[in-house]
């Protein structure tokens, strides 16, 4: 299974015209591309490579400003996401998101499903977690080992320890979201 890791803003969440200025700078180098190198028929010249095999600027650079939709905050918190296969006609996910203290169970850790592009997604929250790790999916079922911090109340030392969970879920009629998902410790 494919983990796709998130490290900034998801770019799929910028609305309509946020992009303008980038598409307007791509759109112009794709329209009005630098010389082009032609055959010679003389001696050929190799450039010289570039350190570690940089890139080099070939274009006009594009000065980028910071995004304003406050909804891109959250956006900005997924830091992983993983697609689930094998669900039919329903899409679903999970993912989690940074936040609280990354030493004590950072990653609040969610199964999202695709409910309409009116309505978005159906979102239940799992727990808060360290990690996450799919074991298995099938349909209406997902198995997760799960890495957790946990508190010695005597000494205040942390520590950490493996669970296990299935979840499970069943979707609605005609392939509609489930209503709920059901969380059953296992080992």
């Amino acid at each position: 299974m494919k983990r796709i890791m998130i490290a900034g803003t998801c770019g799929l969440l910028i609305s309509g015209l946020a992009g303008c200025d980038r598409l307007s700078a791509a759109w112009e180098g794709f329209n009005n591309p630098g010389a082009a190198e032609r055959p010679s028929t003389g001696p050929t010249s190799t450039p010289a490579p570039t350190p570690g095999g940089s890139l080099v600027e070939s274009g006009q650079a594009v000065v980028l400003q910071p995004e304003t939709d406050d909804a891109l905050q959250t956006a900005a918190a997924v830091v992983e996401l993983d697609y689930l296969p094998d669900q039919g006609d329903l899409t679903a996910k999970m993912f989690g998101t940074a936040g609280g203290d990354p030493a004590m169970n950072g990653l609040y850790t969610y199964i999202a499903f695709f409910h309409s592009p009116a309505e978005g997604w159906r979102v239940f929250r799992i727990g808060d977690y360290l990690d996450y790790q799919i074991q298995a999916v099938s349909a209406g079922r997902v198995e997760l080992r799960l890495s957790e911090s946990v508190m010695d109340q005597a000494t205040s030392e942390i520590g950490s320890r493996q669970t296990a969970i299935i979840l499970s879920f069943t979707p609605g009629p005609d392939g509609a979201v489930p209503e709920t998902v059901t969380v059953t410790p296992a080992r």
